[in-house]
């Protein structure tokens, strides 16, 4: 056999070998990633499963494709204080690539279980006032995320609440200390003395609380309502809305308007979870939580509910009806 041949035949054989491992390679699967999902309300409750949707259908346009690339592990907390620490130690112990926790007790209750493990929060008032990450810019650590409001905002519903209904002089700020972790309001409650009111802070625990407070409130002329949205004021949004609407007592919180309530001044808390997905993208393909700045939403929206003002016996000014982006007549 000439030396050519020889040469020719020793070549291919090197050839196979070197493609086997390649090919062996690209017929294998990507590594599975997983993701842990903390969520503050029940599985069924309508809130949950539009974050939940909105959060997948978002990874899924960055290619994460759950059962194919992606495993979503969940837990629910249903509003519970105790429920928050059992569903974060389940799920750190499934040791995920990445987590996202839906409000500030899911988001401290998975601190306090790792700080190692990636973890993005969404719904969160105040994260540096709360102690969850030292700045917004350079988070530093391994918590990132996208915040809700901070203190100034109860300062925006007041006067809003006092635009629509000016015959309201009292207002009690409706809110959870359990699962709430709201901003320090005292400069807020401070300056509303300038729109002619007087602020109370009206703490909850179960369903004959917010009663009570609520029927204490419309004893006399000139009650509002505040309602801050923590976790057990959403879980309990109807009881809320039901006693207010039976005591007629104006309120306004966050997106409430649809189900019955008068007034709303919110962002879109369901595409927050979209865009929460765009980091935990970032973090499955080796960015750092450290790195990624703190977000605020970028839009808030003014929603009146007219029907809710009409049985209220409220005329709702033209220039706030103006100022509205929605108005549900």
């Amino acid at each position: 056999m000439k030396l050519s041949a020889i040469l020719v035949i020793v070549l291919l054989a090197v050839g196979v070998v070197l493609l086997v491992p390649r090919a062996t390679r690209a017929q294998q699967p990507a590594r599975m990633r997983r993701v842990g999902v903390l969520i503050a309300f029940p599985e069924p409750h309508p809130m949950t499963q539009a974050y939940m949707t909105a959060f997948v259908q978002a990874l899924a346009r960055f290619g994460w494709v759950e059962g194919k690339n992606i495993q979503m592990d969940y837990r629910f907390a249903a509003g519970d204080p105790a429920l928050f620490q059992t569903a974060a130690a389940d799920l750190v112990g499934l040791a995920p690539d990445a987590m996202l926790a839906s409000t500030a007790p899911a988001v401290l209750a998975l601190r306090s279980q790792t700080r190692t493990i990636p973890i993005v929060f969404v719904v969160v008032p105040d994260p540096v006032g709360l102690g969850v990450v030292p700045s917004l810019a350079r988070p530093g650590g391994n918590i990132t995320g996208f915040t809700s409001y901070e203190a100034p905002m109860v300062g925006k519903w007041l006067q809003l609440l006092k635009e629509a209904a000016p015959g309201v002089t009292r207002v009690a700020v409706l809110f959870t200390p359990d699962t709430a972790f709201a901003p320090a309001f005292d400069r807020e409650i401070e300056a509303a003395r300038s729109l002619g009111v007087t602020v109370t802070l009206a703490t909850v625990h179960d369903e004959a609380a917010i009663e009570a407070a609520i029927a204490a409130l419309a004893r006399a002329p000139g009650g509002g309502l505040v309602i801050v949205p923590d976790s057990f004021n959403v879980t309990h949004r109807e009881v809320i809305l039901a006693a207010a609407a039976r005591h007629r007592v104006p309120l306004i919180s966050w997106e409430v308007p649809r189900a019955g309530g008068l007034m709303s001044y919110w962002f879109d808390s369901v595409e927050l979870h979209a865009q929460a997905a765009s980091y935990i993208d970032r973090i499955l393909r080796g960015g750092s939580p450290a790195e990624l700045p703190v977000q605020h939403p970028m839009k808030y929206a003014l929603v009146i509910n007219l029907k809710t003002a009409q049985a209220l016996g409220l005329t709702i000014p033209p220039t706030l009806l103006f100022q509205a982006d929605e108005v549900i007549r």
